[in-house]
């Protein structure tokens, strides 16, 4: 050829690939004067067909850009050459690029059970639950039959929205297959249970499976631990240790959460310093968060603070969010508005710690303060992210807003709750006004609090459940302390169990006491 271009290059690649000779093809890649994407993805589509996936993988990583066509020739070759799990990874792999993965799924001739368990896993690990759900539920009317990666996929859709009745569904189709006793879906199972508020059935399966590995235990674990269970949680922890199973960082980050909610400093720092002595395990931020939040609930700011202060790593916004949180409990306004100026570093951009000092110097009466961090939230464009309850009754989530009067049994829901109003004065409920905007009415501070949107949602669940089963609630942000103080009051006054699931961890109100000891 007189003059060779890119797209000759290209053409030469894919014929020898085409034909076998991957070599002589490897040769003229490793020559050409510059490549594109197609001259990449010739090569590793040439080694998949070939059956020499390794080193197909070594080229694919090695991509400076990938396309959708890269993608598809990388899993493809997978496929063909029977490594289904390391398919379904290279799908994960695909974060933050959903809309690649949705054009490789819906642009394949023919799909088969790893393509379908791929893109359902991709949409549960980018967040879209709700759309992996229904992908489940298409795959199944297509006649596909999952596989042990697809019901551990759609099980973690379901434990991140709490679905708990569609969870159950898939629970029953799980037992009329092969997959009862399968480890990888056990621990799916528990995991489901557990984030969906019922830790009694996760404990229930997790005694049931016939092998329990280190992931099945750390589940467990962290279970008990969320749920306010920390003395069961560490019981189950010896019990690990003893069937010689050893913890990873993950398990010992259950371990400290589970020391941390039931205030257990002493074992904490045992089990801290264990990691690193009899495990080798090195430390990481969310362990030293762990440490500041129990350092925190024990009332020992200073010794929090020095404690990050200390830290080999550099803080990340959750440790300071952890004692900023202490601060508001314990009232200590002199080391949260330290923190509060670490965290403005940190995320200038995120509300939380504007909106928790704010209500740490309402609770002290520093009005002139509270005006000043609403300004400053003002004047770099911070807003405050709206709080939202939602709960599921007949596989269907419903979901509330403080004000929110789109709901099509809002009247009923208003008619309840100023009911309860009524019993809860009478049970000495006061409201907390400090946990409403401060430059309004009394009046109209104590009606935006009896409308949050956590009180919507039970009193929903009050008029569509059956008397006496329990109602289970999610909350995007933490659980304000107003609410925490009526929802006590109105699990005593209805006689049920109400869970709780907010930012931070699980509630179980009954009987007018909450799990966390009021403390989160």
């Amino acid at each position: 050829m007189p003059e060779r271009n890119i797209v000759s290059w290209n053409a030469m690649v894919t014929g020898y690939t085409q034909n076998g000779r991957i070599d002589e093809g490897r040769h003229l890649f490793d020559n050409m004067p510059e490549r594109n994407v197609v001259s990449w993805t010739a090569m590793i589509a040439g080694y998949c067909a070939n059956g020499r996936t390794e080193e197909a993988v070594q080229l694919f990583d090695r991509m400076p850009e990938r396309s959708v066509v890269s993608w598809t020739a990388m899993i493809a070759g997978y496929i063909q050459n029977q490594f289904e799990e390391k398919a379904l990874n290279l799908f994960a792999r695909m974060h933050g690029r959903l809309m690649d993965a949705q054009c490789l799924f819906h642009g394949m001739p023919e799909k088969d059970v790893v393509s379908w368990t791929g893109m359902i896993a991709g949409y549960a690990q980018n967040g879209h639950s709700e759309e992996a759900l229904k992908l489940f539920l298409k795959m199944k009317q297509q006649g596909i039959n999952p596989n042990r990666s697809t019901f551990a996929s759609v099980l973690s859709a379901c434990a991140c929205i709490a679905a708990l009745e569609q969870g159950k569904q898939i629970h029953d189709h799980i037992l009329k297959t092969e997959y009862t006793s399968d480890v990888f879906v056990g621990n799916a199972l528990v995991t489901m249970y557990s984030k969906c508020g019922r830790i009694s059935i996760a404990y229930q399966i997790f005694g049931q499976m016939t092998e329990q590995d280190v992931v099945s235990w750390t589940a467990i674990i962290a279970g008990f631990a969320q749920h306010g269970s920390g003395k069961k949680a560490l019981e189950l922890f010896d019990q690990m240790q003893q069937v010689g199973i050893n913890p990873n960082r993950v398990t010992f980050v259950g371990v400290l959460t589970a020391c941390s909610h039931s205030c257990l400093l002493d074992e904490g720092w045992q089990h801290f310093y264990s990691m690193i002595r009899d495990y080798g395990i090195t430390p990481g931020v969310d362990h030293y968060a762990c440490m500041v939040d129990l350092l925190g609930r024990k009332g020992l700011m200073t010794e929090a603070e020095d404690f990050i202060k200390s830290m080999p790593l550099q803080p990340d916004p959750v440790v300071w969010k952890a004692l900023l949180g202490a601060c508001a409990v314990h009232r200590n306004l002199e080391v949260a508005e330290r923190v509060a100026k670490e965290l403005f570093k940190l995320e200038p951009q995120n509300s939380a710690a504007y909106v928790l000092l704010s209500n740490i110097y309402a609770t002290t009466g520093r009005w002139d303060d509270v005006t000043k961090v609403r300004c400053m939230m003002k004047n770099i464009g911070v807003q405050k992210e709206a709080g939202c309850s939602w709960i599921e009754i007949k596989n269907k989530a419903h979901a509330f807003k403080v004000g929110d009067r789109s709901h099509p049994q809002i009247e009923r829901i208003h008619a309840v709750l100023d009911e309860l109003s009524g019993k809860l004065r009478e049970a000495g409920y006061v409201p907390e006004r400090n946990f409403a905007l401060h430059d309004v009415e009394a009046e109209e501070k104590q009606h935006m609090l009896f409308y949050h949107s956590e009180k919507l949602a039970i009193a929903f669940g009050l008029i569509n459940t059956p008397f006496g089963t329990p109602i289970q609630i999610i909350k995007n942000l933490r659980v304000c302390g107003d609410c925490h103080t009526a929802i006590k009051l109105i699990s005593k006054i209805v006689e049920r169990e109400i869970v709780v699931r907010d930012a931070i961890r699980f509630h179980h109100f009954q009987d007018g006491t909450c799990s966390c000891g009021d403390y989160w």
